[in-house]
């Protein structure tokens, strides 16, 4: 990102990934993913339709990774620390 902008999802400290969100658009994103889950699993219950389902969550799911790919530090395994190692 450039200098001023602050990501919505910083890098966990520990493993692979992002964290809980810093800011209110990154809250914001994922309140509203899960919504839209919860609100799928009614829409599209599995139990009447198992792919239908799935297809919805998956959408949902490569959606809010990519916004956490685009609005987040870069992904990299850590261990701590001050992100040297």
């Amino acid at each position: 990102m450039q200098s001023g902008q602050k990501y919505w999802f910083p890098a966990k400290r520990y493993g692979y990934g992002w964290g809980v969100p810093v800011t209110w658009q990154g809250w914001l994103v994922l309140v509203t993913y899960v919504v839209l889950a919860t609100v799928g699993t009614f829409v599209l219950p599995p139990q009447n339709g198992l792919l239908p389902y799935i297809a919805c969550i998956t959408i949902l799911t490569a959606a809010f990774i990519a916004v956490c790919w685009l609005k987040g530090e870069t992904p990299r395994w850590r261990w701590g620390g001050d992100g040297r190692e």
